[in-house]
């Protein structure tokens, strides 16, 4: 039987920019396709093309940077059945995993290991009619909800999916990020403190320290 590959298109080490980890030196492993067209997409480099490489080729790689943190995003890494044997390959091997998703593939088949960054898709992401809801109900504590917030609209829809489904009890974290250049951050700011939002306000750190560049 032929070892399991995927499409690939870039492996980097960097600081994370979002989420839990944000800071931490880590490894990105950034895989090719997303069948999501959101109008914020920062990644379009990461829809067609790529290098297909198997897992032993990909855990070779990230090994070259000596991570002790793994993020596999895209694109959309679901897209790519092979992505959940990578991520177990990635766990047995010792590292901390976390996988950046859409929201709109089913999480179901995720190891157990790995600390999902779902990213439901707000009204202004065009997408909003991709997300599976039923993902919700599979996450735990050791997982994070992620909003990309364009607009007032954006934000009223974000606080209501954070309160109809409990999201801060059931996740370690909720993120509510301004979309970059499309929402100022201190009015999201303004918004999450008058609100008493048990969320966490995050930036994009690898776009202040570097802005819209790939792999980094």
């Amino acid at each position: 039987m032929s070892e399991h590959s995927l499409r690939i298109t870039e492996i980097f080490y960097s600081l994370q920019g979002e989420a839990q980890s944000v800071g931490l030196p880590t490894v990105f492993v950034r895989l090719t396709g997303c069948p999501l067209r959101c109008g914020y997409c920062d990644s379009e480099y990461a829809f067609y093309g790529g290098e297909r490489k198997t897992l032993t080729q990909i855990q070779h790689a990230v090994s070259e940077f000596k991570p002790r943190y793994i993020c596999v995003t895209g694109g959309e890494p679901l897209a790519q059945p092979a992505c959940l044997p990578l991520l177990t390959v990635l766990c047995d091997a010792g590292y901390t995993v976390s996988l950046e998703t859409s929201g709109a593939m089913d999480v179901s088949a995720v190891d157990s290991r790995v600390s999902i960054v779902m990213d439901l898709k707000t009204p202004d992401s065009l997408e909003v009619d991709k997300n599976r809801y039923d993902n919700i109900a599979l996450l735990s504590q050791k997982d994070q909800v992620k909003f990309v917030i364009c607009s007032q609209k954006d934000y009223d829809w974000a606080v209501f999916k954070l309160d109809e489904y409990h999201l801060d009890e059931r996740v370690g974290e909720v993120l509510f990020s301004p979309s970059f250049e499309q929402l100022a951050p201190a009015q999201l700011a303004k918004w999450i403190l008058r609100d008493h939002l048990n969320v966490r306000f995050q930036m994009q750190l690898h776009k202040q320290l570097w802005g819209e560049t790939p792999g980094v």
